[in-house]
Order: structure tokens, then sequence, then C-alpha cells
């Protein structure tokens, strides 16, 4: 395992952002920027600390290169010259229409893989897990991806334990496999990281230097739902079809089950085989993705969106929001909501 960096006398850890052609920049730039924070750091900012982290961009030429975005970026070193590094990470890739084709980058899983023999830490950052699980260490461990790709992950890489809803996931015998979730959680990578080889302070002196904020909530309240439709049941889809602008009627099993044509005992199998979700569960997501957009975007009292979407009781609303997005509705408007100051209008 990497030393810890605080120890007397002890070598900054070298860190390996690995760079290639699918890479985001933003990622990648900003976890560069955050781990040299010591670096940048005016007085007074931070403990008094010499550089924990030697941080390099990496990659299979040093030189340059065009990432995703078409933004040019300078590789500093290769990897065929890094025979030891105590921490790798992979920032976001952008995947493309036909999502993640494997053995695009085989030198680069082959310098995983002999780094994690020799006692690296594998971190991935939102989608660059698609890269990461290729070395096959993933395998029947927790990690966590974007919610967006997390269907496209599953296809790929079935044996990885994946929860697309949680913000950073810690894993392996020697806790050496980390991968963060959604697009700005690589903040709580990053933060991460320094609380574990820098300390508590330092990575909260960090944090209020750049103003980051760990999701501590996790990634629910963000995850859009949208009901499967690739399943092949016609008559399912048939429905899904209907509760999508009908799910506020009231007892809408009763004719969901009517319009499939099927026996009710059938009927509850074939949907929660198709959609994964029972009849139940499956109205309840779409009344509350409803809901949480009349919280964003319009002035009701949460009562009156309750009632709004389907829900006589206003209680049981309360807690069945905050069971699905693990937030209160009043905390999901304050949190979503787009701010005064934000809000483009005429005015007099």
């Amino acid at each position: 395992m990497p030393h810890h960096a605080e120890q007397p006398g002890s070598e900054p850890l070298h860190v390996s952002l690995v760079a290639i052609p699918e890479a985001v920049v933003s990622t990648l730039s900003g976890i560069f920027d955050v781990m040299n924070a010591f670096a940048v750091m005016p007085p007074g900012n931070s403990p008094r600390l010499a550089p924990p982290f030697r941080v390099e961009i990496v990659g299979l030429h040093p030189g340059p290169l065009e990432l995703a975005s078409r933004v040019p970026i300078t590789v500093q070193r290769s990897i065929t010259g890094l025979d030891t590094t105590d921490i790798i990470i992979v920032p976001s890739v952008l995947l493309g229409p036909d999502g993640w084709h494997k053995d695009r980058h085989p030198e680069l899983v082959g310098w995983f893989r002999t780094m994690h023999r020799r006692g690296a830490l594998l971190c991935s950052a939102c989608s660059g897990i698609f890269l990461l699980a290729e070395t096959g260490l993933f395998d029947r461990v927790e990690a966590t991806v974007h919610f967006g790709y997390a269907n496209a992950f599953k296809t790929v890489f079935p044996e990885v334990l994946i929860h697309p809803e949680r913000v950073l996931v810690v894993s392996g015998q020697r806790e050496e496999l980390v991968s963060s979730g959604a697009s700005m959680t690589w903040h709580d990578l990053v933060l991460y990281l320094i609380a574990r080889h820098v300390g508590s302070t330092a990575a909260q002196a960090v944090a209020h230097f750049f103003a980051l904020q760990w999701h501590q909530d996790g990634l629910a309240p963000y995850i859009v739902f949208e009901g499967r439709n690739d399943h092949g049941d016609n008559a399912v889809r048939s429905v899904q079809e209907w509760v999508a602008t009908h799910f506020s009627v009231a007892n809408p099993l009763e004719e969901m089950i009517r319009r499939s044509g099927l026996s009710e005992r059938t009927f509850k199998r074939r949907f929660t085989a198709a959609t994964g979700f029972s009849p139940i569960a499956y109205v309840q997501r779409l009344r509350i993705e409803e809901a949480k957009r009349r919280l964003e975007r319009t002035e009701a009292s949460v009562d009156e969106i309750g009632w709004m979407v389907g829900y006589e009781e206003p209680a049981f609303f309360r807690r069945l929001f905050k069971r699905v997005t693990g937030l209160t509705p009043g905390i999901y408007r304050r949190r979503f909501r787009i701010p005064e100051f934000a809000q483009v209008g005429v005015k007099s």
C-alpha cells in the first residue's frame, strides 16, 4: 500500500493521472489542480505541509494528446518508463453512440494490473471505471459508475457489482479499488484520497479553498427515472405508454391490468420481469419523478404537489418521496431549484 504522506521524511505520493483520447478534459484538469492544491493555496489556507502528492499526466506516449472534447493536453510521461506509482486515477471517459469497446488500450490495462500487484491504488472517476474494469480486478467487487452509463456498463461488465446511486465505493482486500459516481463526484474521490493519505484537516482545508462539497446524500436525488421499455413484452410496453401520462389517476393498477388483457397474477409477474419494478413501485417512481419536476419549477406547496401526482395523504407522500430520493421534499426543492439570482426574466 502507498505510504502515508504525513510520515516524517516521506516522499510525496506519486499520482498517475491517465490520459486517453476518450477522456473528459474537465475531470482530468480538475483532479490535477485539486491534488496539487498544496502547492497553489495561499498561506493560511492549508496546513503547513510539503506537497503530499506528485501528480503526473501519464499515457502511452509523451507529448500532445487531443481528448474527447477535442481539447489538446500534454502527456507528461509515458507508462513504459514508469515502473512504480502509488495512485492511478482514470478520469471520466466519453462513451460514443456505440458504447464502450473493450481492448482499445491493452497496454494500459496490462500496466494497471502490474501496478496493482506492486501496491498501487486503482481509482476511477465517473465513467473511468470502463477502462479499469478491463483488468478483471473489479469482477465480483462493488463499484460505482455514472448512473447514465449504468446499463451500458452492466452489459459490458456483468461481473462487476455496480451501484450507480452511490457516490464513492472503496473495495478490495487492501481497500485499493476506489470508484466515484456521476460527474462531479470526482470531488469526493479527491477529498477522500487527501483525507486518507494526508488527514481530515487537510481535506477540509482543500474543500474550503475550492468550495467543494461532499455528496453526503448520495446520488439518488439526481437520478431521473426512466422505465425500461426494451424488454420485448408488447403487452407490458402498451401499459407503460398509458401509465406514463395517467399515473396520477386513482387506482391505476386496476386499469393497467385491464388494459394488459392478462390476469392480475400474470400481469404482475410479467411487468416485474420486464421492467425490474412491481407495477405499484413503477407508478410510485413515475409520480415521484413528476413531483421532483414540480418542486423544481413551480411555487405549489408540497401538499398540493402530492395531491397533483396522485396522493391524497400528505404524510404518505412525504415518506415515499424521502424513501425514493433520500431527501425530504423541502430539502429537495432548496437544493435543485434555480436560485433567484439565476432566474431569467424581464425586469420592469
